[in-house]
Parts: C-alpha cells; structure tokens; sequence
C-alpha cells in the first residue's frame, strides 16, 4: 500500500468501482476507500436499460450476468386500490430500448468492487474518510483512520454520505414538500409475480400517501418498499420500523400480491430524499451518483446515473492529469452532463406526484407518440441530454399534465388510492403480523 495517488476514490458502489476500474485500465494508480466491507444490503435493484450498452463498453456484462437476476423488459404501474395495471415495453419506446435485469445490489456491487481490483485498483475496505485536509488540483490529501492518502484528484462516489459536498457546504436540501421523502423496505420471499417475459417488470403502485415499489430480484426474492412524505408519517402512530406492514395491509394490490409472501415484521429505512451538490465539479473533485445529487427512485435513475457519471469521470479525470484537457474545461463538461441528464427526471419527479400526472400517464397512450417519448426518457435515453424528438413531446405531454388538471378533459378521470381511508387486513405468514394487526387498529 501506498499513501500517494492519481486519484483518490471515495465510495466503491457502483459510481466508485467503475471510475476506477476505467482509470486503473488506463494505468493511473487509483484508491477506492470504501467505509463499509461488501457484500453489503442497498436499495436500488432496477435497472435502466441504458445500462447495458455501459456495462458492455466495460466489458462486465458476461460478469454481471452470471449473477442471480431477473430480465427486466418494461415496467408495471397502477393505482393501489386498482387491480387493473399498466403495464409497457421498453421496446416500443421512440429510442428502441433493450434488455436489462433487476439484481441484488449486495451481489452486482461485490463484483464491479472485485472487477476494479483486477484491473489494478487499490482496494481498502472498512476505510472512512474522516477528514478533507487539502482539495485542489494535485494536492488532495484526505484523513482515514489508517492515516492521512495524497492524490492529484478525488472522485467523490459516498454516496448520500456526499463527503466533499459536506466538506465544501454545498449540499442542499430542497424545501419542495413533495421532493422530501423517506422509504420504508426490505426483501421477501414468494410475492406474487406478473408472468412470462413480464416476470421482471417492476411495480409502481400510487396513493395519495406515496406509492409502492415491487421489484423480483432473483428466483424467489422480492424488494418491496414504500416511499411517503416525513409529514405523513408523523400523523401515524406506527413505529418506523413497521411503517411498511402498516401500508401494505391498507394496499389491496400490493397485498393481494404478498398474500403468499414470507418475511421480516420490520422494515429498514432511508430518509433524506432528493438534494443536491452544485457544483459537481470543482478544483481537484469531481462527484458522482449520489454524492452529486439524489433523485426520488421513482424511476429508478440511481445505479444508471452513477455509472454513467463514474464513467465519464474518470475518462475526463485521466486526459486533465495526463496534460490533454485543462480542469476548467473538464469540470464544465462533467457539470453540463449531470445537469442535462438529471433535469429531464426532476422535472417527471415533479410531476409525478400530481393526480392528473398520474391519470394521463397510466392511459398509456397519446398524441404524437409522446406515450413512446416518455417510455424512452423512462429507459434511461437521457445521456448527454435527451434528443429533440424526446424533448418537444416531454414538453407537450407536460402540457397535457395541466390541461388535465385544470379540465379533466384529455383521459377519463381516475378515483384517488387513500392507504387512510382503507381498512386493513394484515398478512397471516409475515412475521409478526399479529403484532402488526394490533398496531394498524390503533393508527388513523
């Protein structure tokens, strides 16, 4: 081990290891310092089929798909209290889409770590970074437990522990009611499933509370979760960690479809929705996936985004420190990246939680082939930013979104999904659902 570094890597989730694994192939000597030791739990197991042509230019997809997965084609949304879905194909969208998998990120993290090992990376594990000492271009010196590690750039992929934007004051969360959440989940065993080359869709199911996420990891597993607002949540007399069974037992569908399931009473929990670190780049830093900005999971941007940006950064990371491209320079490309790739999906997000958003996007068609646009944009076609033609017809569909609203005149309307005012019946082969019952007869 050393303690002098090209680059300094902080984080190896997915946004980490491909940053260095592209940097160490080009020979630079790279260190990921990740505070945790993998295989470890996260959230985020659907993917944007936009990941496939990337994990191919990495040369991983054979890797990755020897993995346990599920193939993902399209994606499934529906009202709660609805048993009649939605569902589309990624294949229809206007941008062909193309084939991708849902997997465990325990399992798909492990090996992009263990794959920027073998391409020469320095690994350390169980490695916090406690400190930024300095942060300029050829002098990054950061404070691990172990001591203090000198680079000549930091890639700063923590993850919503966003060290240097925390380090720099740049984090900022967004005031917007509908853009804080917090999600309650974990993994079940024998959920009900769509069928045959539907097998992999995940489900989107909305209330006016929140909405639900159902997503088949392997031959048996099942993330299950459920996003909903602080305030809310401080209306209910539920403890945290079994918020999840209060919601599932007032959801008909997502219960009708864990009738069978088996697994914990209690739920894990992530808070701190949505924020930002602008600037992305900066003298001596770039940052990646999470550490940059977080976006609701709705569409489940995260893994796709963060790859992308680690790729990205590190190709312009190696040019600035071998004297082919100023840093002014490379800082203004990696920020006009994550600036047009993100913007298109904090404006969907948005939208997301209105009504008639949800009215017109579960009609799953419209003029123009803006239905196609929005499928496209839905795959992850967003890189450097979205085309013309996607676009324009986002624009329109975005129109529609309030004419809807203000008229009601462009779909049918659709009745609202209140988890509050449906009666619950808990689920008999969850652990603990007698404990449950109790709590969810004295809740609102």
């Amino acid at each position: 081990m050393s303690d002098r570094y090209d680059a300094i890597i902080i984080g190896g989730g997915p946004g980490g290891s491909t940053a260095a694994l592209v940097m160490a192939r080009a020979g630079l000597k790279v260190c990921v310092l990740e505070k945790d030791k993998h295989p470890r739990f996260h959230i985020g197991e659907s993917f944007l089929p936009r990941a496939t042509p990337l994990l191919q230019e990495l040369g991983l997809e054979k890797v990755v798909r020897a993995l346990p997965h599920v193939n993902k084609t399209g994606a499934e949304f529906g009202f709660g209290n609805d048993m009649k879905t939605m569902k589309f194909d990624f294949t229809i969208g206007l941008v062909p889409g193309t084939r991708i998998f849902n997997i465990a990120r325990a399992d798909y993290d492990k090996v992009l770590f263990d794959q920027a090992g073998l391409a020469g990376a320095e690994l350390r594990e169980n490695t916090a970074v406690r400190e930024i000492v300095s942060l300029k271009q050829d002098d990054v010196i950061v404070r691990t437990g172990a001591g203090d590690i000198r680079g000549r750039i930091l890639i700063d992929a923590s993850g919503h522990g966003t060290v240097v934007g925390r380090h720099l004051g740049l984090r900022q969360n967004f005031d917007e009611p509908e853009l804080q959440k917090v999600a309650y989940f974990e993994h079940f065993d024998d959920v009900e499933r769509l069928h045959n080359d539907e097998d992999g869709h995940p489900g989107i199911f909305m209330a006016d509370e929140g909405w639900f996420w159902m997503i088949g990891i392997d031959a048996k597993r099942t993330s299950v979760g459920f996003v909903t607002r602080p305030e809310f949540v401080k209306t209910l007399n539920i403890p945290p960690h079994q918020l999840l069974q209060w919601a599932i037992s007032r959801c008909p569908v997502v219960r009708h479809r864990m009738r069978n399931a088996t697994g914990p009473s209690t739920n894990r929990v992530l808070a701190d929705f949505s924020y930002t670190c602008k600037p992305y780049a900066g003298d001596g830093y770039f940052l990646v996936g999470d550490a940059a900005c977080f976006l609701d999971p709705i569409f489940s941007t995260g893994v796709t985004l963060a790859m992308v940006g680690g790729k990205k950064a590190a190709e312009l990371s190696i040019n600035v420190l071998s004297g082919k491209l100023a840093p002014a320079k490379a800082q203004k490309q990696y920020i006009k990246l994550i600036l047009g790739s993100t913007g298109v999906f904090w404006g969907l997000i948005r939208g997301y939680y209105r009504h008639s958003f949800r009215e017109l996007f579960m009609n799953g068609t419209g003029p123009m082939q803006v239905h196609k646009a929005i499928i496209s944009i839905l795959a992850g076609h967003v890189f450097p930013k979205p085309k013309w033609g996607l676009r324009w017809r986002l624009w329109l569909f975005q129109f529609c979104v309030w004419g809807q609203e203000k008229f009601g005149t462009f779909v049918p309307k659709r009745p609202h999904c209140s988890l509050v005012a449906q009666s619950p019946e808990p689920l008999p082969l969850i652990d603990g659902a007698d404990t449950m019952a109790a709590a969810t007869a004295h809740a609102i």
